[in-house]
């Protein structure tokens, strides 16, 4: 009987191999049988698809929430992930390898459904076609996000990834070199063009659907859309365009603030927010996925999880800068700082923290360090002691407890008056618990690709880049007011719309593997000035070869014989 190479591929690299195709469900599925059963066949096989997704957003969360400003590591490591933190880039490197072969299994996964079923047939044939193209539009654009440049930067000469649709007719043939960036933009677009016009049925967060089709639009628009200083306002309008799309549809609410606050314990499925999420259960998420998942890098909770990982000293001056949040007492001033949890001493002690600047012999700043000081009181008067010498502390903000201490270095630092800390090698640890609990289930965590609040950020950036501050900054205050009643923006400006957007955009959507790519899209580079063993006197240009991954040596290897090259990213 003959066989239709569904799963196909067991990619290495893009190196192709024919699969013996008798494995159901997910494997494969004799081709009469789907010509006889389009509707549940085409389930089955969607099924496939969306379950390659599980284990490819692993990967794909720690390439853009490492690299970028949000977290910290106690310490080095070994592990691959650590190259994304350090920058230190190899092209051999396990999970990066992970990360292309499984985008490209499901590139081929969707694209012999795309081939092998003709549309028409019933409106549900046709919305299952249209979730096809969407999650190959979906993994082109992530893959080009990683291994292409970005957008801005000669877009039409610099290179995305091979675009291969399909299983090729010899796998033993030649393959594809990259394409350009602007040509796998082009492709992804095509896609989600396709199925946004396709995807009729909603079926909810977890699958694709003709809005999330419309929210990645959006997003890749905004990519395309140049920076605040050289703008391209033709894709800045289509991506404000494609985000009042979603908006507009009625099929999505923000949460209330109180509900926001707990965001990461919803399943999508009762989330009004979530466009589309990668849908794990509790069934395949036990015993060490608990440990070796996303979330468990950033807390550990009910005994499960490693916790090395951390909220970095950038990200909760931000969280700060309205108003401090004292979790010690339960006074939080932004809702976002719900998803940080700091870890206290059972010792009840008060201690005064801030971060001192670390110095060579020569006098050179190297590092960042925090100190927890321990303060006595004295009427109004506060004084700690630091390596056996006092201080007596200034109040900058006494009611919120912010004071300033003129310190040995004579640097003068500015900290909080809080409860000891628990250390982590010499770091404070302040849990991330936005990864986790769904469900209240430990490290659970169905990863969110799209959610109503990008929509309105991704309308602000747009609006702004286009010189409509005033629809810039009602868009913007949307997100933030839900966050900080009370605190919205009352002025946009050419002078500080590139700073309010990106700021909220990194409050909102921190550790959802956004930040390095906003930083390099926009022309930013990218600084670390906070503790941690990277190097945090580093700043990291967009210009600068590390931006991007390495093709992986895997997938170079794979084309040795063939006609032609799979060409590297430069290595400098």
């Amino acid at each position: 009987m003959k066989k239709l190479v569904i799963c196909i591929l067991l990619i290495t690299g893009i190196g192709f191999s024919a699969c013996d195709l008798e494995r159901l469900p997910y494997g494969s599925m004799p081709d009469e049988r789907i010509k006889q059963d389009p509707d549940g066949s085409l389930s089955t096989l969607l099924n496939g698809a969306y379950a390659q997704m599980k284990g490819w957003s692993d990967v794909m969360h720690r390439c853009g929430e490492y690299a970028g400003d949000n977290i910290m590591i106690r310490g080095s490591s070994t592990d691959a992930f650590y190259e994304f933190i350090s920058y230190s880039r190899t092209p051999n490197n396990g999970r990066l390898q992970s990360f292309w072969d499984n985008s490209y299994k499901a590139i081929a996964q969707a694209s012999n459904i795309i081939s092998m079923i003709e549309e028409g047939q019933s409106p549900e044939v046709d919305n299952q076609i249209g979730e096809a193209y969407f999650l190959r539009g979906l993994m082109y654009f992530y893959l080009c996000r990683a291994y292409g440049r970005p957008y801005f930067q000669n877009p039409d000469k610099n290179l995305g990834v091979p675009i291969v649709n399909g299983t090729p007719e010899n796998v033993f043939g030649d393959f594809p070199d990259r394409a350009t960036v602007e040509d796998t933009y082009k492709q992804s677009i095509a896609d989600l063009e396709k199925a946004a016009a396709l995807l009729t049925i909603n079926k909810g967060p977890v699958y694709a659907s003709k809005t999330a089709a419309q929210a990645l639009l959006s997003r890749i628009y905004l990519y395309m859309s140049g920076t605040y200083e050289s703008p391209n306002t033709q894709y800045a309008d289509l991506a404000l365009k494609y985000a009042d799309d979603v908006i507009n549809s009625g099929e999505y609410a923000l949460l209330s603030r109180d509900h926001f606050m707990r965001y990461n314990e919803l399943t999508p499925e009762n989330n009004s927010e979530t466009i589309f999420a990668i849908k794990r259960v509790a069934s395949e998420f036990s015993g060490s996925a608990h440990y070796y998942g996303v979330g468990g890098m950033y807390a550990v909770i009910g005994g499960m999880g490693w916790g090395e990982m951390y909220a970095s000293g950038k990200y909760l001056s931000l969280l700060d800068e309205t108003g401090r949040n004292d979790w010690a007492n339960n006074k939080l001033v932004d809702a976002r700082a719900a998803f940080i949890e700091p870890q206290y001493s059972d010792d009840n002690v008060d201690v005064f923290r801030f971060i001192r600047n670390l110095y060579n012999d020569a006098g050179v700043q190297t590092n960042y360090t925090y100190i927890q000081a321990p303060i006595t009181r004295s009427g109004n008067t506060i004084t700690c002691i630091d390596n056996e010498k006092n201080y007596t502390l200034t109040p900058v903000d006494a009611e919120q407890g912010i004071y300033s201490i003129n310190y040995e270095d004579g640097n003068t630092y500015t900290g909080v008056i809080d409860k000891l800390m628990k250390l982590n090698r010499s770091h404070p640890m302040f849990y991330i618990v936005k990864c986790s609990r769904e469900g209240e289930d430990s490290h659970l965590h169905s990863p969110i690709i799209t959610r109503l609040a990008e929509m309105y950020l991704n309308k602000a950036e747009a609006a702004a880049k286009k010189g409509d501050y005033e629809t810039a900054r009602t868009a913007l205050n949307i997100v933030r007011e839900r966050s900080l009643p009370g605190q919205g923006y009352t002025t946009l400006t050419a002078a500080n719309a590139d700073e309010m957007i990106d700021k909220e955009r990194q409050l909102e959507l921190a550790f959802q593997a956004e930040r390095s790519y906003d930083v390099f899209r926009n022309g930013k580079p990218l600084t670390r000035h906070y503790p941690g063993p990277h190097n945090a006197m580093e700043e990291v240009a967009p210009t600068d070869y590390r931006v991007v991954y390495y093709i992986p040596q895997d997938a170079i290897n794979a084309y040795v014989g063939t006609g032609n090259q799979l060409t590297q990213n430069p290595t400098k």
